[in-house]
């Protein structure tokens, strides 16, 4: 009896992964001058593409565009040139942005206001009531059940308090996707770390995060993916491992020893008492051999690669600095 011949395989299909923002050459000019008769370019030639249900990070120092970018996202500016999708929708289309969220760089609070007055009014504008659970769980969300039970009026809030308040009226409609200007902007480091906790609870929930940031050791624990911005141009986008690749240097921690011999094996070699760290030039477990000789004691070695704020530099270069004494560039 003759075999039957297996069907023949197909290759099974990519995987893909849905857009949740696409953008194609997005461009924004503005004309100034008393006529009106000359532009300035703060957004050029912009194309990107965030995956539903990533946070990505958007870095780039003041001024270099991320703001004109995100409103044009939204839909409060409209480009000069280039198209977008969000959500699926064109720019500006209502359909989609009934399923953003947004936290501005500068919130607006009405300061006579409560904390739960305050969410009131942020769920009228949206055409829908806000049922008492609701209201508890995005109060116990960003941690101010306390303040709203007090019933402290939105001027006696502190900067990450009312951080948090805006955090939550962006989240007041549940949305998809949740644009976050600058959210670690001016608060201290307890601040900044109640805000990065929430995004990571938003992380867990799938919510798909657009942040806008230029404080990058906090952009490097919580995003997936970046994309740095410099004079309205678009530099590069990929993950943090694409753009830092891999682990290709030793850094080192020790005690004791001769510091002259130790400087000629760690660069930049850093003291703190009889406590030593720095990073390791040349073969380290020829350092390693040679500490005893030294008189020094090890305690960690590691393999790490380039931080984001490293990277972030060489990418768009080190501030000029101006000598005010000669008023020339350095």
């Amino acid at each position: 009896m003759t075999p039957v011949p297996p069907p023949p395989t197909r290759p099974l299909p990519p995987v893909t992964r849905a857009i949740a923002v696409q953008a194609q050459g997005l461009s924004k000019t503005y004309r100034t001058g008393f006529w009106l008769n000359q532009r300035v370019t703060s957004l050029g030639d912009c194309s990107l593409t965030v995956y539903s249900g990533e946070t990505f990070g958007l870095l780039g120092p003041n001024g270099a565009g991320k703001t004109t970018l995100l409103k044009i996202l939204l839909g409060i500016l409209p480009p000069s040139a280039g198209t977008a999708t969000v959500l699926g929708y064109p720019l500006g289309d209502r359909r989609g942005r009934g399923q953003l969220g947004y936290l501005p760089e500068n919130p607006y609070f009405y300061d006579f206001l409560t904390g739960a007055e305050f969410l009131q009014y942020s769920a009228g504008l949206f055409g829908q009531p806000l049922p008492a659970s609701q209201q508890h769980q995005l109060l116990e969300l960003v941690g101010l059940s306390r303040a709203v039970a007090n019933n402290k009026r939105l001027r006696h809030y502190s900067k990450g308090m009312l951080q948090r308040i805006g955090l939550a009226q962006a989240l007041i409609n549940d949305p998809q996707l949740v644009f976050l200007d600058e959210p670690m902007a001016g608060l201290d480091p307890t601040g900044r770390v109640q805000v990065r906790e929430i995004i990571l609870t938003l992380q867990r929930q799938g919510k798909t995060i657009f942040l806008n940031s230029h404080v990058l050791t906090d952009v490097e624990l919580i995003c997936d993916r970046i994309a740095i911005l410099d004079q309205g141009e678009l530099i590069c986008s990929g993950s943090l491992h694409q753009l830092l690749g891999p682990a290709d240097h030793y850094l080192a921690r020790g005690q004791g020893g001769d510091r002259p011999q130790l400087q000629g094996w760690l660069s930049p070699l850093t003291w703190e008492e009889d406590h030593w760290f720095g990073q390791v030039q040349g073969d380290p477990y020829g350092f390693v051999q040679q500490l005893p000789q030294m008189g020094a004691r090890l305690i960690s070695l590691q393999q790490a690669s380039p931080s984001l704020e490293e990277f972030f530099m060489d990418q768009v270069g080190r501030q000029r600095i101006v000598d005010p004494s000669s008023q020339t560039i350095q």
